[in-house]
Protein backbone atom coordinates (compact mmCIF):
# COMPACT_ATOMS: atom_id res chain seq x y z
CA UNK A 1 0.00 0.00 0.00
CA UNK A 2 1.20 3.44 -0.77
CA UNK A 3 2.22 6.04 1.76
CA UNK A 4 -1.37 7.73 3.40
CA UNK A 5 1.25 10.60 4.68
CA UNK A 6 2.67 11.41 1.43
CA UNK A 7 -0.58 10.05 -1.58
CA UNK A 8 -3.98 11.56 -0.98
CA UNK A 9 -5.40 9.32 -3.13
CA UNK A 10 -3.43 6.36 -0.97
CA UNK A 11 -6.93 6.98 1.64
CA UNK A 12 -9.50 5.82 -1.19
CA UNK A 13 -9.39 1.54 -0.21
CA UNK A 14 -8.75 2.50 3.36
CA UNK A 15 -12.40 2.07 5.56
CA UNK A 16 -13.53 2.68 8.75
CA UNK A 17 -13.35 -0.61 11.17
CA UNK A 18 -17.00 -2.24 10.70
CA UNK A 19 -19.12 -3.00 13.79
CA UNK A 20 -17.93 -6.53 14.30
CA UNK A 21 -14.15 -5.35 13.65
CA UNK A 22 -14.24 -2.53 16.06
CA UNK A 23 -15.98 -5.49 19.04
CA UNK A 24 -12.69 -7.95 17.92
CA UNK A 25 -10.59 -4.77 18.77
CA UNK A 26 -12.16 -4.01 21.84
CA UNK A 27 -11.57 -7.70 22.97
CA UNK A 28 -7.96 -7.37 21.99
CA UNK A 29 -7.91 -4.68 24.47
CA UNK A 30 -10.21 -6.11 27.01
CA UNK A 31 -7.43 -8.88 27.10
CA UNK A 32 -4.13 -6.63 27.28
CA UNK A 33 -5.89 -5.09 30.85
CA UNK A 34 -4.35 -6.48 33.69
CA UNK A 35 -5.14 -9.78 34.52
CA UNK A 36 -6.61 -9.13 37.88
CA UNK A 37 -8.90 -6.30 36.83
CA UNK A 38 -10.11 -8.90 33.64
CA UNK A 39 -10.87 -11.48 36.30
CA UNK A 40 -13.41 -9.35 38.35
CA UNK A 41 -15.04 -7.74 34.71
CA UNK A 42 -15.08 -11.64 33.33
CA UNK A 43 -19.15 -10.94 33.84
CA UNK A 44 -19.42 -7.73 31.81
CA UNK A 45 -20.65 -8.46 28.04
CA UNK A 46 -18.80 -6.01 25.92
CA UNK A 47 -21.31 -4.96 22.81
CA UNK A 48 -20.69 -2.94 19.67
CA UNK A 49 -23.13 -0.76 18.27
CA UNK A 50 -23.05 2.33 15.43
CA UNK A 51 -24.90 4.74 18.02
CA UNK A 52 -26.46 4.70 21.59
CA UNK A 53 -30.64 4.33 21.42
CA UNK A 54 -32.96 7.52 21.67
CA UNK A 55 -33.66 6.54 25.47
CA UNK A 56 -30.19 6.25 26.46
CA UNK A 57 -29.53 9.86 24.83
CA UNK A 58 -32.44 11.36 26.73
CA UNK A 59 -31.55 9.18 30.00
CA UNK A 60 -28.20 10.93 29.70
CA UNK A 61 -29.10 14.21 28.41
CA UNK A 62 -26.81 14.44 25.42
CA UNK A 63 -27.43 16.92 22.85
CA UNK A 64 -26.29 14.69 19.87
CA UNK A 65 -25.82 10.89 19.21
CA UNK A 66 -22.19 11.60 19.18
CA UNK A 67 -21.71 12.95 22.95
CA UNK A 68 -21.53 9.20 24.09
CA UNK A 69 -18.37 7.13 23.52
CA UNK A 70 -19.58 4.44 25.62
CA UNK A 71 -21.69 3.39 28.45
CA UNK A 72 -22.14 1.49 31.43
CA UNK A 73 -25.57 -0.36 32.19
CA UNK A 74 -26.20 -2.81 35.41
CA UNK A 75 -25.24 -2.67 38.57
CA UNK A 76 -21.63 -1.81 39.46
CA UNK A 77 -20.43 -4.44 42.02
CA UNK A 78 -20.54 -1.59 45.31
CA UNK A 79 -24.41 -2.18 44.73
CA UNK A 80 -24.83 -5.73 44.47
CA UNK A 81 -26.40 -8.16 46.97
CA UNK A 82 -26.96 -11.41 47.22
CA UNK A 83 -30.53 -10.85 48.10
CA UNK A 84 -31.31 -9.44 44.74
CA UNK A 85 -33.85 -10.75 42.12
CA UNK A 86 -32.17 -12.54 38.99
CA UNK A 87 -30.42 -9.62 37.09
CA UNK A 88 -29.99 -8.94 32.83
CA UNK A 89 -25.80 -8.94 33.02
CA UNK A 90 -23.96 -5.98 32.98
CA UNK A 91 -23.28 -4.64 29.86
CA UNK A 92 -20.14 -2.10 28.14
CA UNK A 93 -22.17 -0.54 25.29
CA UNK A 94 -19.24 0.82 22.59
CA UNK A 95 -20.63 3.32 20.09
CA UNK A 96 -18.83 3.06 16.85
CA UNK A 97 -19.66 6.32 14.99
CA UNK A 98 -19.10 8.21 18.29
CA UNK A 99 -15.43 6.58 18.55
CA UNK A 100 -14.52 7.03 15.21
CA UNK A 101 -15.48 10.55 15.10
CA UNK A 102 -13.60 11.19 18.30
CA UNK A 103 -10.63 9.30 16.65
CA UNK A 104 -10.75 11.67 13.39
CA UNK A 105 -10.66 14.53 15.56
CA UNK A 106 -7.68 13.50 17.83
CA UNK A 107 -4.14 12.08 17.96
CA UNK A 108 -4.87 8.92 19.42
CA UNK A 109 -4.53 6.16 18.05
CA UNK A 110 -8.19 3.79 17.37
CA UNK A 111 -6.68 0.87 20.28
CA UNK A 112 -5.95 3.88 22.94
CA UNK A 113 -9.21 5.47 22.65
CA UNK A 114 -10.90 2.20 22.92
CA UNK A 115 -8.80 1.54 25.86
CA UNK A 116 -9.92 4.51 27.33
CA UNK A 117 -13.35 4.18 26.99
CA UNK A 118 -13.61 0.44 27.58
CA UNK A 119 -11.35 1.20 31.01
CA UNK A 120 -13.71 3.83 32.10
CA UNK A 121 -16.81 2.84 31.72
CA UNK A 122 -15.65 -0.85 33.06
CA UNK A 123 -14.73 1.30 35.98
CA UNK A 124 -17.81 2.33 36.60
CA UNK A 125 -18.68 -1.49 37.12
CA UNK A 126 -16.27 -1.34 39.84
CA UNK A 127 -17.27 2.15 41.10
CA UNK A 128 -13.60 3.15 40.62
CA UNK A 129 -12.04 7.09 40.62
CA UNK A 130 -10.94 8.58 37.83
CA UNK A 131 -7.28 8.70 38.75
CA UNK A 132 -7.71 4.69 39.22
CA UNK A 133 -8.93 4.06 35.68
CA UNK A 134 -5.91 6.20 34.92
CA UNK A 135 -3.84 3.63 36.76
CA UNK A 136 -5.14 0.61 35.06
CA UNK A 137 -4.77 2.45 31.36
CA UNK A 138 -0.83 2.71 32.10
CA UNK A 139 -0.48 -0.62 33.41
CA UNK A 140 -2.14 -1.91 29.88
CA UNK A 141 0.39 -0.63 28.10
Amino acid sequence: MADLASDPLAWRPVKAPSLVELEILAGEVFRHLPKKFRELAADVVIQVDDFPTSEVLDEMAAQSEFDLLGLFQGVGLPFRTESAPMQMPNMIWLYRRPILDYWAEHEETLGAIVKHVLVHEIGHHFGLSDDDMAAIEQAAE
